[in-house]
């Protein structure tokens, strides 16, 4: 089949103004259109809805990721096509893809084949601009602390208790740990300092979580960067910065529309990772969405160990969001490498590997369950699936009470979903859905995080120093005790250890630190060896990425 790029680009889009009233019913004068192919809708527009009913919200997550892909962006796009294709009104939510993967191992993360939301280079490069935004709303921040202590100003914020630190869209492991302020007294006073990627950033997950300016604006105040040599919080509302910030996010707090191939609507906002950040679209995009449609198709990164658990316990907690039913993406290929089979051995048959792999399977089910979500699980085909494959997967949901679903939408596009869409729509109307969170905000910040890790990973308990553990004290004497838990670790196993796929119990969740982000309303918990500054791999994906003697791009795929 084409590569992913050559079926984008031969797809014939429509206005985006006229696809956005027909579908809709957005009129033209919300919209601020950027070309003839995507727009952002205006946020006085948005805030007219608020009295509207809600469509039924569908979640699609996925089995602990390899290297053998899953397609969890590719299924929900499906699926949104599929639903549309069956009759109904449906739109898609969708976050932005980050240049670090584009540029680094994905190469694209716009959906693929004929299941992609367009225009797919727009989409996975500069977009509207809410990336540079966001890292331009960071790194202002930055400048004014280091401002501050230059000029002996009012904050009185200490140098040797700074939190905060600047980010970059792009995987750069030299950033992760610098010296500022080298050259003189003029340049400043040189201290430690370091990188994280945009999109593991807290203004990323405030830009996300907020629902509308003056939350915005609230949540960029409370930003906590550092202390006094008092050890009091020094807040970026204390430097003057959320006023600028709040400036520099204006336009692109306003969400983006775009399209599916199939001409189906497609609001692609925000994207915080899920191993490093609470991995979903922005709060603004979704709320607008269910507004605008009967059923609408989200997703949440990595694995439901990570971006359903952060979409169920931060994103529905804060924005009282309640999911209607979850689609659990797996791949028979993946599945037989969390039974130990070799990425070099995938093609061939092996239902003793699938079945041993396929407790990864199981215990996502289990864990979605314990929010009171129903659940579809989707098999998203390749070509060497075999028959008794198939047929062993099936059995093996049939026995744990799940409907699994065969799907073809990367080659197929809708009609390729249209089973998994049905399914759907009839688990919704059969199995009303009884949500619930993983814990209570009175719960202490140890005991949170615990629960995670024994809940929902399998852990005997997780381990801390004595820093550590004196940091969760702390930040709940100070009044943080009630944020929920946004776990930092590997996205390829349910344990620190990447290595350890399958289903892996009674291991221990090492804590390596903890770092407040008090706008954002959540405690970030480190754990393992996880990085918030990505490197890029041997054979980055950069060196396949160009532009042709036509100025088209290639390599994106």
């Amino acid at each position: 089949m084409k590569p992913d790029i050559e079926i984008a680009r031969a797809a014939s889009l429509r206005p985006i103004v006229e696809l956005a009233g027909d579908r809709l019913g957005i009129p033209a004068d919300a919209l601020t259109p950027y070309g003839h192919d995507k727009a952002k809708v205006s946020l006085d527009y948005l805030d007219g809805l608020a009295n509207g009913s809600d469509g039924k919200l569908i979640l699609v997550t996925a089995i602990s990721p390899t290297r053998a892909g899953e397609g969890k962006t590719t299924t929900t796009v499906g699926l949104g096509d599929a639903l549309n294709r069956i009759g109904k009104k449906a739109a898609i939510c969708l976050r932005e893809p980050s240049l670090g993967p584009v540029f680094g191992v994905k190469g694209g993360a716009a959906g693929g084949g004929y299941s992609q939301v367009v225009p797919m280079e727009d989409i996975n490069l500069h977009f509207t601009g809410d990336m540079h935004a966001i890292s331009t709303a960071n790194n202002l921040l930055a400048a004014m602390i280091d401002n501050d202590i230059y000029w002996n100003g009012k904050a009185g914020i200490d140098p040797r208790r700074i939190s905060w630190r600047r980010v970059l869209d792009m995987n750069d492991r030299a950033l992760r740990h610098i010296t500022v302020g080298l050259g003189g007294p003029s340049n400043g006073f040189p201290r430690e300092d370091g990188f994280d990627i945009a999109v593991a950033s807290e203004v990323m997950a405030i830009f996300c979580l907020a629902d509308g300016l003056d939350d915005l604006r609230r949540r960029l105040g409370n930003i906590v960067v550092g202390a006094t040599r008092d050890r009091e919080p020094v807040r970026a509302s204390d430097l003057g910065a959320e006023g600028a910030m709040t400036a520099l996010l204006l336009d692109a707090l306003q969400p983006n529309l775009v399209q599916t191939l199939e001409n189906n609507p497609a609001f692609v906002h925000g994207g915080p990772f899920a191993n490093i950040a609470h991995g979903c679209n922005s709060v603004l995009a979704t709320r607008a969405a269910l507004k605008l449609a009967d059923y609408v198709v989200t997703e949440a990164g990595f694995g439901a160990d990570l971006g359903a658990e952060k979409f169920f316990n931060i994103k529905c907690r804060k924005a009282g969001l309640s999911p209607d039913c979850a689609v659990l993406v797996a791949t028979i290929r993946a599945l037989k490498m969390h039974g130990g089979l070799a990425k070099t051995d995938l093609e061939r048959e092996d239902l003793g590997a699938l079945r041993e792999g396929a407790a990864n399977l199981r215990r996502h089910v289990e864990n979605i369950r314990k929010f009171g979500v129903p659940i579809v699980v989707a098999i998203n085909r390749f070509d060497a699936d075999t028959p008794d494959e198939v047929q062993l997967v099936r059995d093996i949901c049939g026995e744990i009470g799940v409907e699994a679903i065969l799907c073809s939408h990367w080659a197929d596009g809708s009609a390729g979903a249209e089973d998994l869409a049905h399914a759907v729509v009839r688990t919704i109307e059969d199995t009303p859905a009884n949500f619930s969170l993983l814990y209570a905000d009175g719960e202490t910040l140890w005991n949170k995080t615990q629960f995670i890790a024994r809940s929902l990973y399998g852990a005997d308990e997780i381990i801390a120093d004595k820093t550590v553990r004196r940091q969760f004290r702390d930040l709940e004497e100070n009044g943080f005790g009630a944020f929920p838990i946004c776990m930092a670790k590997t996205q390829f196993s349910f344990s620190t250890d990447p290595n350890l796929m399958g289903a892996p119990s009674n291991h221990a969740v090492p804590i390596r630190e903890l770092r407040l982000a008090a706008g954002a309303e959540f405690l970030v918990v480190v754990c393992g060896d996880i990085m918030r500054m990505p490197g890029l791999p041997r054979a980055p994906a950069a060196q396949r990425i160009g532009v042709d003697a036509k100025g088209n791009i290639t390599g994106l795929s």
